[in-house]
């Protein structure tokens, strides 16, 4: 009687544990399935009769009973030869019809699309998407087969290829410029979602998920939109210009000797140019008011003296009254600063020569 039970099965269900199976088909070999078995099929599976390659049941989530009125077409094919309460021969298949997550897709070559500021861009793209099992019957009829253990990594290529597939054309009609994919993705995402979903609807599968992670340019396009940035930050070219120069000069002056004096006039001569140049073309009608006149003080032993202008300043450092640490001030200064550290001052020391050594 032992071995005679043995030959029936009498409780079928399927506890998934992996992450990555689809479909599996419950391990019947030659064994039979008596009437009054038990079937459990849990949230998120559906469990479907094959019997001779055509589908007799499908059963939502649940725990049943096996019995006549429970498999009519079943029923229907076996009952006349063996009669209605006797064991059949059935595959079971259980689909799995919660979301399956993290599958990834990109483009392993760029797309090709017309940008109205840009012209024609190559565009790469990555991101990851989710399905989920619609039709169970239309899964196995199209995809899984007779395949034992159906899993994503059997169908992820496949859906790949159709995601790149549709990709330009989802960029191409989203009417959305280039510069602005970014603020986009997610509604390109949907709407791809909703494309493929309809497109694979005749093999069972649904994307309730399409994700965007990224959209790339070309190094080339990314350089280009670098320089672009520069410049609107950087506004009028021809104020910054004279701003590096200025700078420049600035710098030139700290350098002791004889480069860095030249250096220093040789931009302070091309700024004179430019600005020259920039007179001529926008002469006004009068002149200009006169330049403020500086007047410097210096204090040496305790002493106040001045106020003297830039040329007075050069004789005094001649005469040997004005050195580097000497304390010097003018009118919009916070305080008295030794004079090698007051850029105005300090040229004056380069551009003056040492005193004569004492004759023997």
């Amino acid at each position: 009687m032992d071995k005679i039970r043995g030959e029936f099965i009498d409780i079928i269900e399927w506890t998934d544990d992996s992450r990555d199976t689809i479909v599996w088909r419950f391990p019947r070999y030659d064994n039979e399935i008596k009437m009054g078995a038990k079937l459990t099929v849990r949230e998120s599976q559906v469990a479907v009769f094959v019997n001779e390659g055509q589908v007799t049941d499908a059963f939502p989530p649940g725990m049943y009973t096996l019995q006549t009125q429970n498999l009519p077409i079943l029923s229907k094919l076996k009952g006349w030869k063996y009669g209605f309460e006797s064991p059949f021969k059935a595959e079971v298949y259980f689909v799995n019809t919660r979301q399956f997550t993290d599958l990834k897709w990109g483009t392993q070559n760029p797309v090709i699309v017309r940008d109205p500021e840009f012209g024609m861009v190559r565009l790469r793209a990555f991101g990851a998407f989710a399905i989920r099992v619609a039709d169970p019957v239309a899964l196995l009829s199209e995809l899984a087969g007779t395949d034992p253990q159906f899993r994503t990594e059997e169908v992820s290529e496949y859906l790949r290829q159709i995601i790149v597939g549709r990709l330009g054309t989802a960029l191409a009609t989203a009417g959305v410029p280039m510069l602005d994919l970014a603020t986009q993705q997610g509604q390109i995402g949907d709407k791809l979602a909703a494309a493929l979903s309809a497109e694979l609807a005749s093999v069972g599968i649904t994307i309730p998920k399409f994700v965007i992670e990224n959209i790339s340019l070309p190094p080339e396009v990314e350089a280009a939109i670098d320089k672009r940035s520069q410049m609107g930050i950087v506004g009028n070219m021809d104020q910054y210009t004279q701003f590096q120069s200025a700078q420049a000069i600035e710098a030139a002056a700290h350098n002791s000797g004889a480069a860095g004096e030249g250096l220093g006039i040789g931009l302070g001569m091309a700024l004179g140019q430019r600005a020259a140049g920039a007179g001529q073309q926008n002469q006004p009608s009068s002149p200009p008011p006169l330049p403020p006149v500086e007047q410097w003080f210096i204090g040496a032993n305790g002493q106040q003296l001045g106020p003297f202008d830039r040329g007075q300043l050069g004789q005094q450092v001649s005469g040997g009254a004005l050195r580097q640490d000497t304390l010097v001030w003018k009118a919009g200064m916070p305080q008295w600063t030794p004079a090698g550290q007051v850029p105005e001052v300090a040229q004056l020391f380069a551009a003056t020569p040492p005193p004569l050594p004492p004759q023997a």
